[in-house]
């Protein structure tokens, strides 16, 4: 046999067992069936987590507005400023209530300079003419008994006694209320501080210290009592106004920790808690309102700042964790069933979920830690087939409950 024809025997025994390898890799992938990704169940620490959005808002909201009629003069604050309780943001002006006041302290200044002594001397006037009355009377009375004087006389004496009491009563009288805390000398006083009052209002003040949110009114406008003049938000609690899906009323409870982050500074979460929980439904949205107290406050919030909260719903440091991918049928509210790999084989198992993420959930029965659970299972795998598994990381534990 020359050197050509046995190369060419070499050559054709190669080839045929490469085909032979080739055929029994083929046959021995069939027997071990497709190759399925896969994770293995393990216990991890497991947070569930509410994410929503909403908004800061202050507890109180305080609308500054006009007592008085007139046309402002000043406008002293703008959006934005802080605002103290007592300062004057507004200035109205009130000539006709300046005036007002001026004709109160005129007449006060006439009843202290004038007519209290007036008053003074008509007393004095009418006490000297009813002891002259009571002279007169006691001197007639004791003529008539001598009968020296008509009846008539004596009589009319005593009359007169009565004018003069009556007159020197009424002149007390009158000098009372002229008196410090007499009636007259009062009503002035008060009188006084009425058109105080009224002139007082023209200038508008805060009646809280807080922060100016929006203003209505620039100098020359013409206002009106109760016109809104401007919005101050008021010092105190800072909360964030959150609607939440009311499919999650079930995880929430008032004293939930959360993390916020405001859209305009991501880089700079701060801690809040949940502190009301809306007692009914807004049934338009299907929404439920939950509050959230923060402290500290950050310097950087605003009114309206857009945020997003995250609420730690539940915790749970040793907990059954398989990927929300591994979970097919529903059986009823709580019950899934995975598909496990044991010994190269598919089993179904039903699972009873516990707490539930985005992308990963809590087993609470059906699966032991160190099983082997397919992960993206199509609707094709029945049970019994071969398959192999080609594991990948397992789900990550911290995970949100849902996105409103």
């Amino acid at each position: 046999m020359t050197i050509s024809q046995r190369l060419g025997r070499h050559a054709r025994t190669a080839g045929l067992l490469i085909l032979g390898l080739c055929v029994v890799a083929v046959l021995l992938s069939q027997c071990s069936g497709p190759r399925l990704a896969a994770t293995t169940v393990q216990t991890q620490p497991l947070e569930q987590r509410l994410v929503a959005t909403g908004r800061v808002a202050n507890v109180s909201r305080v609308s500054v507005g006009s007592e008085v009629a007139g046309v402002v003069r000043q406008r002293l604050v703008a959006e934005g400023d802080r605002v103290n309780a007592g300062d004057v943001l507004v200035v109205i002006q009130a000539d006709e209530l300046a005036a007002n006041l001026e004709q109160a302290r005129a007449r006060l200044a006439a009843l202290q300079q004038a007519r209290r002594p007036q008053a003074q001397a008509q007393l004095r006037q009418a006490e000297a003419n009813l002891a002259q009355a009571e002279r007169e009377a006691g001197r007639r009375s004791a003529l008539a008994q001598r009968q020296l004087v008509s009846r008539e006389d004596a009589e009319q004496a005593r009359q007169a006694l009565v004018s003069a009491r009556a007159a020197a009563e009424q002149a007390r009288s009158a000098l009372q209320a002229l008196d410090p805390g007499g009636a007259e000398l009062a009503e002035a006083y008060a009188a006084v501080a009425a058109a105080q009052a009224m002139l007082d209002k023209a200038q508008v003040r805060a009646r809280v210290a807080g922060t100016v949110l929006t203003r209505s009114v620039e100098p020359g406008d013409v206002v009106q009592p109760g016109s809104v003049l401007l919005e101050i938000a008021s010092d105190g609690p800072t909360e964030l106004r959150v609607p939440v899906d009311e499919k999650n009323l079930q995880v929430l409870a008032l004293g939930q920790p959360a993390q916020a982050v405001a859209d305009a500074w991501p880089q700079h979460p701060f801690p809040a808690s949940v502190t009301y929980i809306a007692p009914s439904v807004d049934s338009s949205r299907g929404s439920v309102e939950v509050r959230l107290l923060v402290d500290p406050v950050p310097a950087f919030l605003r009114q309206d700042l857009t945020v997003s909260v995250n609420i730690l719903t539940a915790r749970k440091e040793a907990a059954l964790v398989v990927p929300n991918t591994a979970i097919r049928t529903a059986r009823g509210d709580n019950q899934r069933q995975v598909w496990v790999i044991e010994d190269g084989r598919l089993q179904p198992v039903a699972v009873t979920l516990g707490l539930r993420g985005t992308t990963a959930s809590e087993v609470v029965s059906g699966l032991q830690a160190g099983q082997v659970v397919v992960v993206d299972a199509s609707d094709s795998l029945q049970a019994g087939q071969r398959v192999r598994a080609s594991l990948i990381a397992a789900a990550d534990g911290d995970l949100p409950a849902a996105t409103d």
